[in-house]
């Protein structure tokens, strides 16, 4: 699978991801890893920057064994959107494809060690083109260029 390097953004405002679940750089809780129900932890976003279309989120471990791996990806997400609920995907958003070859959001399971899990959200000038079960680099070549603001979010997972 060929990888596509994160294009590098002017950036504008100071947009903010978090979470009720978890502190940036913190573990988390059992409930959203392979340790338990494995669901997509609530997540809140703020500083969102005036002409916002959309907003794009990934869920990437760049500590994964055979390279970086993907455990979700979701577009067209409302540019008005401030929190995406526990185990939910918001009205409109389109899920890609994770490095498991599944739809949706694949749970943090490291085989060995503690692994990073970056919570990236994006705020784009327009909606994505991509068709649901898009694979992860078509997600990350399709941001060029439309990246308004950045935010990130950092887990952490030890394994069982």
């Amino acid at each position: 699978m060929p990888k596509h390097k994160m294009p590098q953004y002017k950036l504008v405002g100071a947009m903010e991801l978090n979470s009720p679940a978890f502190a940036n750089n913190t573990a988390i809780p059992d409930a959203y890893t392979c340790k338990g129900a494995g669901i997509s932890p609530p997540l809140t976003i703020s500083g969102i920057p005036t002409g916002t279309q959309s907003l794009a989120l990934v869920v990437i471990d760049p500590d994964a064994p055979t390279g970086e791996y993907t455990h979700w990806s979701l577009w067209n997400i409302s540019g008005t959107t401030s929190v995406l609920k526990e185990n939910s995907v918001p009205t409109g958003a389109i899920q890609g494809q994770n490095s498991a070859n599944s739809t949706g959001y694949t749970p943090p399971c490291p085989p060995a060690g503690t692994h990073r899990y970056f919570f990236k959200v994006y705020a784009l000038n327009r909606q994505l083109t991509l068709e649901e079960g898009a694979r992860p680099y078509a997600f990350q070549a399709s941001l060029e260029g439309h990246v308004l603001a950045k935010a990130e979010l950092i887990g952490l997972v030890t394994a069982k």
